[in-house]
């Protein structure tokens, strides 16, 4: 099924949680601190929609849905996209470890010839000395990539609880892109990887 913005305006609510449930996903998770800008926040919904993530973690001082502006930029993919507030990103991070480990336990207790992963890779999407080009990561499912604050990025803190930190090579005079189109670049180029 693929709707045109004005469908995914007008659809509603409790009928979009039985279509949501139908939907293949991908277990990958989008996790956003502090972003600032509500028509960001509204097109990351839309990123993740067309990657089909798992779940978007919406973390820290930041706007959620039903917010009108993140209604408008995510011409409705808020509701398509299973997405959670959290506290602080430690608070997702731990949620989504937790959640590995139950699904690890099920898929070992079980009697597929899978070998499933116990944990979850975190991986940051930030300038910063320890970080590695994005195209060197090596990227494994499950999969959360943070996203951070448009002007301050990631909190330090954040970063000491990730398993990398990758970035995007600028070699213009501008420090950097806006939170959409990282996000964008990184996320297509795991799509093409996994």
């Amino acid at each position: 099924m693929k709707l045109n913005a004005q469908q995914l305006r007008d659809l509603e609510e409790k009928k979009v949680q039985g279509q949501i449930r139908e939907i293949k996903r991908s277990p990958i998770y989008f996790i956003l601190e502090n972003i600032y800008d509500t028509y960001n926040i509204g097109g990351l919904f839309r990123l993740a929609d067309a990657i089909a993530v798992e779940k978007i973690y919406l973390c820290g001082e930041m706007e959620i849905p039903p917010n009108s502006r993140i209604k408008k930029a995510s011409i409705g993919t808020y509701k398509i996209v299973d997405w959670t507030y959290k506290k602080s990103v430690k608070e997702a991070i731990l949620s989504l470890r937790a959640l590995a480990k139950q699904s690890y336990e099920i898929a070992s207790s079980s009697h597929h010839d899978v070998t499933p992963r116990n944990d979850i890779k975190i991986i940051a999407v930030e300038q910063h000395l320890k970080a590695i080009l994005y195209t060197e990561a090596s990227y494994s499912l499950p999969l959360a990539l943070i996203f951070g604050n448009e002007s301050h990025g990631i909190t330090p803190g954040t970063l000491k609880l990730v398993d990398q930190i990758v970035e995007i090579p600028m070699w213009g005079i501008n420090k950097s892109l806006n939170v959409i189109v990282s996000a964008a670049i990184v996320s297509y180029w795991v799509m093409g990887k996994i």
